[in-house]
C-alpha cells in the first residue's frame, strides 16, 4: 500500500507540474483540463495518507500533497460561489430586455435531431448556436427557421461547421477564418427590440490532443485572434463556444486580458460540459466571456440530447449606465500583448507548415 501511495503522489505531482512547462505540445496542455479531478484525487490521497504512516517519508509526502491542494484550490475557488464578486441587480429602468442564448456542440455524428429541436422549443432562447453542425444538421434544423428568421450558416463536414439562429434582429454577420481556412469563427451584430446593439461571437478552435492537433498553437492563435478583433468593436460583446480550453489556462487568461472581457464563471460555478456522459470526468471547456456592460443573470448547463457536450444556457441583459463590473476587467500589459501577437503568428505558421507538408506528400 505504501508503494501505491507513493506512486499516486508522484503521478499527481507530475500532472500538477506539466501545465507549467512552456511547451505547446498536447501532453503539457491537456493536463490543464483535469485540475478539478486532480484536486479531488489529491485530497483523497492526502486523507488516505494518515492511515499509511511511515517515519522516513510520511511528513514529506503529506506536506507535498497539502501544497498541491492549496495550489489547485487557490485557482479553482475563483470559479465557485465562495469567491466574492459584486452581484448586480437588474433595475429594469435603463437595462435591456433579458436575452437568452443556448450554445451547443451537437457532435456531428449525433443523430438525435428531434431531441435537440425539442430542447430549443422547451427553453425558447432568443439565440442559439450549434457547433460541429454539418449539412445533415442544417437540414434537420430547417423546421426552426420560421421561429428563428435570422440565420448565419457555415456548413462544414469536418466537425467544425457552425450555425447561428436568432429571433433578435441581425444587422450584419460575417465569417472569419483567423488561423485556418477550415476553422471558422462567426461575428454577428444584433439589435434588440428595445434598441440595444451588441456583437455575438461564436468560436470553436481545435483542441490539442493525440487525435487532432499535436500542439495548442492553432487553438491559441485562433482564440487570441478573436481577442484582438474584439478590441476593435464599439458595441457590447459576448463570446461563446467550445473553446477546447479551460478558463484557468494560460491562453484563456491571456484571451481575457487581451480582449478586456469578463469571465462569468468567476464567483459563480465551473459549468462543466464535456464529457456529457461521464460526470466525474467532466471538464468546463465550453466557455463564455463578455464585456463590462453585459450582465449575466443565469449561466448553467442543460439536459443532454445525445452529444458528448452538454449545452450551455445563458440569460443576460445590457446596461450602458451601470459600471459596477469595471473592477472585474483586466488589461494585458505590453509583455502579454506581445505574447498574444506571437501566439497568433505561431498559430498561422503551424497551419502553413502543415499545408506545405501535405502538398509535398
Amino acid at each position: 500500500m505504501w508503494e501505491a501511495y507513493l506512486s499516486v503522489v508522484l503521478l499527481l505531482l507530475i500532472l500538477t507540474l506539466l501545465p507549467k512547462v512552456p511547451s505547446t505540445h498536447w501532453v503539457f496542455r491537456v493536463a490543464d483540463f483535469g485540475k478539478i479531478q486532480f484536486n479531488y484525487i489529491t485530497v483523497v490521497t492526502f486523507a488516505a495518507g494518515f492511515f499509511l504512516y511511515d517515519a522516513d517519508f510520511w511528513w514529506y509526502t503529506q506536506g507535498l500533497l497539502l501544497a498541491m491542494i492549496i495550489f489547485h484550490t487557490a485557482t479553482l475557488i475563483r470559479y465557485t460561489r465562495y469567491y466574492p464578486v459584486k452581484k448586480i441587480v437588474r433595475s429594469g429602468e435603463k437595462a435591456s430586455q433579458i436575452i437568452k442564448i443556448i450554445s451547443a456542440n451537437i457532435y456531428q455524428f449525433n443523430k438525435n435531431y428531434d431531441q435537440f429541436i425539442e430542447l430549443i422549443r422547451k427553453h425558447e432562447p432568443d439565440i442559439f448556436l450549434t457547433m460541429e453542425s454539418d449539412h445533415r444538421w442544417e437540414n434537420a434544423l430547417r423546421v426552426l427557421e420560421k421561429e428563428y428568421p435570422y440565420q448565419h450558416k457555415v456548413t462544414l463536414d469536418n466537425t467544425y461547421g457552425m450555425h447561428f439562429y436568432s429571433k433578435t434582429k441581425v444587422t450584419n454577420a460575417k465569417t472569419h477564418f483567423f488561423v485556418a481556412d477550415d476553422i471558422p469563427s462567426i461575428e454577428v451584430e444584433l439589435l434588440t427590440k428595445d434598441g440595444y446593439k451588441f456583437v455575438f461571437f461564436g468560436i470553436h478552435p481545435p483542441p490539442p490532443s493525440p487525435t487532432e492537433e499535436e500542439t495548442s498553437k492553432e487553438r491559441d492563435g485562433d482564440l487570441l485572434s478573436v481577442a484582438k478583433r474584439v478590441q476593435d468593436l464599439a458595441h457590447p460583446v459576448i463570446v461563446v463556444g467550445d473553446f477546447n480550453n479551460v478558463a484557468w489556462s494560460k491562453s484563456s487568461v491571456l484571451f481575457r486580458k487581451t480582449s478586456h472581457l469578463i469571465d462569468p464563471r468567476v464567483g459563480n460555478a465551473f459549468v462543466s460540459t464535456f464529457h456529457a456522459k461521464y460526470r466525474l470526468l467532466r471538464f468546463p471547456i465550453d466557455l463564455m466571456f463578455h464585456s463590462e456592460n453585459i450582465f449575466i443573470e443565469e449561466l448553467k448547463t442543460l439536459e443532454n440530447f445525445g452529444s458528448d457536450h452538454l449545452p450551455v444556457y445563458c440569460e443576460f441583459f445590457i446596461d450602458h449606465q451601470n459600471s459596477a463590473q469595471v473592477e472585474r476587467t483586466e488589461e494585458a500589459d505590453a509583455e502579454e500583448k506581445a505574447e498574444a501577437e506571437e501566439m497568433i503568428t505561431d498559430g498561422q505558421k503551424e497551419v502553413s507548415d502543415r499545408e506545405t507538408v501535405a502538398t509535398e506528400d
